[in-house]
């Protein structure tokens, strides 16, 4: 396949990846992780983020040359993740996609991370259907969006106004005493549990939501009502089930996720 070499490099939160690419074709894809230093904060810290990309930037880099069976001489340009993400972690990949295209004289692209989410699958399946809408349910986002153009026109329908269906999953696995990160946990005890046994609530879905926040999420007031259902049982001193948490807490999310992306391809166009 031919096409343009293309370095890219991701810090936006706690993993350190570098991808090489000709055209769509994936050559390497080096990822280094810091979520075990995480995992005792239960979440993600930026400053221990951020110097974990400094220590793993330059070995993830080789090893993404020697993955791709190319010099840094023949690369045609770096693109970079400019944004959204942890601030002081995203610092470490520009300053160094910075310093890589000066070097090597080389133009510099700054990408949007979220956009970046859906253009990746350019390299799995082949072009979008075009328009498209766009499900991104990620550690701190979940959004909605229409691609028109995934290069040049993607509309943002909707997005997280508080937690992020990937931090109420942490949030909640730590209510439950599951391990960091929460996602893979509540999976797997999920499916010892009854996903109907408790009516938690599906966050901005009601009529009343409509108007202002149709396509926008929230899992705010859901991590609440695990705390609250949690808190009633042990002032009553009853067992909690957690499994059955678990699969509620996920159906919940489940939902809202299915419902808002139906909804959003009836409104606005792209085919289910």
């Amino acid at each position: 396949m031919s096409g343009p070499v293309i370095l890219g490099i991701e810090t936006s939160c706690d993993e350190t990846g570098i991808g090489v690419v000709r055209g769509t074709e994936l050559l390497a894809n080096e990822v280094a992780s810091s979520v075990a230093e995480h995992v005792r904060f239960g979440g993600v810290v930026p400053e221990i983020a951020s110097r974990a990309h400094l220590e793993a930037l330059l070995p993830a880099l080789r090893r993404a040359q020697e993955a791709a069976g190319i010099g840094l001489s023949e690369i045609d340009g770096v693109a970079v993740t400019a944004g959204p993400g942890l601030m002081s972690a995203l610092v470490v990949g520009v300053a160094a996609a910075k310093a890589l295209a000066y070097a090597l004289d080389k133009p510099l692209y700054g990408v949007n991370h979220l956009a970046a989410h859906v253009a990746v699958d350019l390299i799995e399946h082949g072009p979008l259907p075009q328009p498209c809408l766009a499900l991104l349910v990620s550690g701190g986002h979940t959004s909605l969006l229409r691609v028109d153009d995934v290069a040049t026109s993607i509309t943002e329908l909707g997005s997280t106004i508080d937690d992020a269906a990937g931090e109420a999953y942490d949030k909640v696995a730590r209510l439950l005493e599951l391990p960091y990160p929460g996602g893979p946990h509540i999976d797997r005890v999920a499916t010892e549990g009854d996903s109907g046994a408790i009516a938690f609530p599906r966050g901005l879905t009601s009529s009343n939501d409509r108007d202002r926040h149709r396509f926008d999420f929230s899992f705010s007031g859901l991590k609440t009502a695990v705390a609250r259902h949690l808190e009633i049982a042990e002032s009553l001193q009853r067992p909690v089930a957690v499994a059955d948490v678990a699969a509620s807490f996920q159906e919940a999310v489940c939902d809202v996720l299915s419902a808002k992306a139906m909804d959003a391809c009836a409104a606005t166009g792209p085919p289910i």
